[in-house]
């Protein structure tokens, strides 16, 4: 449980941090590269063996490198939707990729859902159309695509873990975070470049280094539930993390930015807490 309860910390811990730095003086891809530069540092000593960088199967490289792409999408629209749409709302969405995931493991590898992750989807679609029924105007509409966006690019990058687990290779889990992080650093990188030249603005130390506040979370947190769902079965891991998450950053975003929410989004929060329930089940 000590594992579990770890691993929501620093998954909730993301979402604060980025907050926390939401008022940007620099390149805005600094956060975003110092991150996965720490990813790629921590997992390279996690690695128990490094052979396997030369050795691995093809498979495990191809999962990593589209891992990377959804990562790198889904820190970049996390990272504008927090700005817009707050950074509990955003946490719940991103949590809602569940969906996709599940989508795939339908459509690729043949697992049917059962009533109640039926139920659970229904009351997903049900929670989108209730945030969504607020929202008014351009502004309104950007913000509600920009929580979609965020919800399709982490459940991209949730479904090819699920693609790995089935076809890359046997006891290259460390490999396959290896090439992820690192594809995604290089993604960010010419973001940042990118950046750079069309705006003139620089990496700044603080927000790189606020990246590796990011990117210890992000990596440990990975770590921490797979050690988790190897003392507790995964009917128990995987709700209490994606729930327990949402209500972390939801506490902690009241009590230090003093965030508040609609009723009507509250109303969907709920409906997004019971659908994660449901969905894993």
């Amino acid at each position: 449980m000590l594992f579990l309860f770890l691993a929501m910390l620093g998954s909730a811990a993301m979402s604060l941090v980025l907050k926390a730095f939401r008022a940007q003086r620099g390149n805005r891809y600094g956060i975003i590269l110092g991150n996965y530069i720490t990813c790629v540092l921590v997992g390279l000593l996690m690695m128990p063996d490094r052979a396997l960088i030369v050795h691995g199967h093809l498979t495990t490289l191809l999962c990593g490198v589209a891992g990377g792409v959804f990562f790198v999408a889904g820190l970049v629209s996390m990272q504008s939707s927090i700005r817009l749409n707050g950074a509990a709302l955003t946490a719940a969405f991103g949590k809602l990729g569940l969906v996709v995931t599940l989508g795939v493991s339908i459509l690729c590898f043949g697992e049917r859902p059962g009533g109640l992750q039926l139920l659970g989807l229904l009351l997903v679609f049900a929670a989108l159309l209730l945030i969504n029924g607020g929202s008014e105007g351009r502004e309104g509409k950007a913000s509600f695509l920009l929580l979609v966006l965020v919800l399709l690019t982490g459940g991209g990058g949730d479904a090819m873990s699920k693609v790995f687990e089935q076809l890359g290779g046997k006891g290259e889990g460390t490999l396959y975070f290896f090439w992820l992080f690192l594809t995604a650093g290089l993604l960010s990188a010419v973001l940042a470049l990118r950046e750079y030249r069309k705006t003139g603005l620089k990496l700044l130390p603080a927000e790189l280094a606020a990246g590796v506040l990011v990117g210890l979370p992000n990596y440990f947190s990975s770590l921490l539930l797979l050690m988790a769902l190897e003392r507790m079965p995964a009917l128990v891991v995987f709700p209490v993390a994606s729930t327990g998450t949402i209500l972390l950053v939801m506490l902690f975003s009241a009590l230090l930015f003093h965030e508040r929410i609609s009723r009507r989004q509250t109303a969907g929060l709920a409906l997004i807490l019971l659908a994660l329930v449901l969905l894993n089940t």
